[in-house]
């Protein structure tokens, strides 16, 4: 057994006695807030580690990227055709999203159940509007280092692109420095190697608090709900691989089984951005070169949350069902049209679902107090909507390296005599 194998075996093994010791501390613990405050310091030390490198680890990857590429009009060209992607899934997701709640009416059930929150109920989550003007203003940063203390991934791009594209300018005399940069981008990958060594604890902590504190007993009160949404995620797979295998190829399957890792831990961790780096890692093994695996990917972080998008559109109608709210057709096309553009840089956004979800909900007089309804499962759909964030990132690069004819086949692992003909394409060991 390699060793990407036995981590993917640790975090199931880890998901699997989370869910155990869970259940055995909620049925026979008093405190289980307290138990699971304790166990979230495990979890809190992982994904404090993980965003510890991202920053770094987008930064380098994308200025080696762009002054390789040594040309503006491909960057260009390249970053049209990934947003051109990113739109199309979004309206995919959305739609599929709104077909389904629809369909199945999840809401209905809730509300003959009679258990609503009173609609005046406060949420406890803010909701934030983003208008154009803010979301212009927050893509440059005012200082790229309070961008990358923040890990504001589109701020970091933003500044990588100009910077790149500005070391690719001045030619020979920039080679030191990105060769510099380039060593940095490779130490950071080593130690991404490091820190996923703590996925499986970071798991186990995570599961057991959610199921010590909420219960099992929450799945089943809240089971068909789920299970729709669910079903609305294994189609929203299927489209997107019958898309991918449109464009690339049967080859599609094989990226499917290098993102395997990746899709799980953020299943297990509810969070696509602990899974960057080994999804960068496992786009490199596909053959997308690094130099655009690591420009595209940044960017479906903040524009492509294919999972995030369709459950927005999910969970807003639902809530309105809930309360008997009937919302005419024309109302919902106008809401899939402010989710496309409020989901948008939501990444990085604590509950960033929650948020636009609230946002949403204000704007089309629709109770945010429904929001309640969702806080003790809102772990678990985080979990699928993760996993499908990095899937759909995933073929999305794959796509644009194939339009863009710089899909190769898989290296994995990596000639030693080419390591310095693309930056940080040697395997995580």
């Amino acid at each position: 057994m390699n060793n990407r194998n036995r981590l993917t075996t640790w975090i199931l093994v880890g998901l699997v006695l989370g869910i155990a010791v869970g259940y055995v501390a909620n049925v026979s613990m008093k405190d289980t807030a307290g138990f699971a405050d304790t166990l979230s310091l495990v979890t809190q030390l992982f994904l404090r580690l993980i965003k510890m490198i991202i920053a770094p680890l987008v930064f380098t990857t994308l200025v080696v990227g762009i002054a390789k590429m040594g040309d503006a009009k491909e960057v260009g060209r390249i970053g049209v055709k990934a947003l051109g992607w990113f739109v199309i899934a979004s309206l995919l997701s959305l739609t599929l999203g709104l077909i389904l709640v629809n369909l199945f009416r999840p809401g209905d059930a809730m509300a003959l159940a009679g258990h609503l929150p009173d609609a005046g109920a406060s949420s406890g989550v803010t909701a934030s509007g983003l208008t154009l003007k803010d979301f212009i203003t927050h893509l440059v940063p005012t200082s790229i280092i309070d961008g990358m203390a923040k890990n504001e991934i589109l701020q970091i791009v933003i500044f990588a692109i100009f910077f790149g594209t500005g070391a690719a300018a001045v030619g020979a005399r920039a080679n030191p420095m990105i060769d510099v940069i380039d060593g940095a981008a490779h130490v950071m990958l080593k130690v991404t190697g490091y820190v996923m060594n703590f996925a499986p604890f970071a798991v186990f902590a995570a599961v057991a608090g959610v199921v010590a504190t909420s219960g099992v007993g929450v799945l089943s009160t809240y089971g068909k709900f789920m299970g729709e949404f669910y079903l609305g995620i294994a189609l929203l797979w299927c489209v997107l691989i019958a898309i991918g295998v449109l464009f690339v190829g049967p080859r599609i399957l094989k990226l499917l089984g290098l993102l395997r890792e990746p899709a799980i831990l953020a299943f297990t961790c509810a969070s696509s951005e602990a899974a960057y780096p080994k999804t960068l890692e496992g786009l490199e093994r596909f053959g997308v070169k690094n130099r655009l695996a690591a420009f595209v990917l940044p960017i479906g972080y903040s524009f492509n949350l294919d999972g995030s998008m369709m459950y927005c559109t999910f969970a807003t109608l639902f809530i309105a069902q809930a309360y008997g709210i009937e919302v005419p057709l024309s109302t919902q096309m106008t809401m899939m049209l402010v989710l496309m553009l409020t989901s948008k840089g939501m990444a990085g956004v604590p509950r960033a679902s929650l948020v636009v979800i609230a946002a949403t909900l204000n704007q089309f007089h629709i109770p945010e107090a429904g929001l309640l309804l969702l806080l003790g499962i809102d772990h678990f759909l985080d979990m699928g909507r993760s996993a499908t964030n990095v899937i759909g990132n995933g073929i999305a690069t794959a796509v644009v390296a194939k339009w863009e004819g710089d899909l190769s086949n898989p290296t994995d692992p990596v000639d030693p005599a080419n390591a310095d003909k693309d930056v940080a394409t040697a395997p995580l060991r």
